[in-house]
């Protein structure tokens, strides 16, 4: 099943949409419950900017681009395209990898979005937010997309990932991007175990601060264990 173009084709939007909606909604929910910090601005002023980014980033998103990453792998993997397409893996394996990979190059593309001078500018545009909220993760420049697109394409010729796996990356990435930047508070012990494996909002929300030392840190999106292998991890 999860081989079949008409899978994708039939679920792939359906099941995006109800991820990206469901965690949104328990996000804000538990925003207005048990919230970090007071905000500086009015919900209602940032929300229509940052919302109104999310539109125009999806209309590039399916219009420019008639392939997106799902349907691009299947197109590879059809094909014999990619590393793993050389390799007699087990599906599930490959998956597994793929989702672990692709979640250690986005790592990797933040890390260079800050260290390159045309890049941090277009950037910038995500951390000049003056609230961190859930709705921080859907504020980036449409051009930023646009590369984090061409970028997710380039890799997926080289490695030839499945399907599933670009899709379930895709969901993962979203869900924990908004997790990340939520103003919730979690109990000191939760989020010191919770950290050791997935990046939460305080270890996230160091990475949003006006000193350069600590926004040169913590770049991770999904995983905990990429900052701390390449030395970039700040625990406060």
């Amino acid at each position: 099943m999860f081989s079949d173009l008409d899978f994708f084709t039939q679920y792939e939007t359906w099941l995006r949409a109800s991820a990206f909606l469901g965690i949104l909604a328990l996000l804000v929910g538990l925003e207005y419950l048990i919230p970090r910090r007071q905000r500086v601005m009015p919900r209602v002023h940032r929300w229509t900017t940052n919302l109104t980014m999310v539109v125009l980033d999806t209309i590039i998103l399916r219009y420019l681009f008639t392939v997106l990453s799902v349907g691009m792998a299947f197109w590879a993997n059809q094909k014999g395209i990619g590393l793993f397409n050389l390799w007699e893996g087990n599906f599930w394996l490959k998956t597994l990898l793929t989702v672990l990979i692709f979640d250690f190059l986005i790592y990797l593309q933040h890390v260079v979005s800050h260290r390159i001078p045309f890049l941090w500018r277009i950037h910038r545009v995500h951390h000049v937010d003056r609230d961190i909220d859930v709705t921080t993760a859907l504020r980036f420049h449409p051009i930023e997309i646009t590369l984090s697109m061409l970028y997710k394409f380039g890799w997926i010729l080289i490695l030839g990932p499945t399907a599933f796996g670009m899709l379930l990356f895709g969901i993962i990435l979203n869900s924990s991007a908004m997790f990340n930047h939520a103003n919730i508070q979690l109990p000191p012990r939760l989020d010191h175990f919770v950290r050791l494996f997935v990046v939460t909002p305080d270890m996230h929300h160091i990475h949003h601060s006006t000193t350069p030392q600590e926004t040169n840190s913590n770049y991770g999106s999904f995983l905990s264990l990429w900052d701390r292998l390449c030395r970039t991890y700040k625990p406060a």
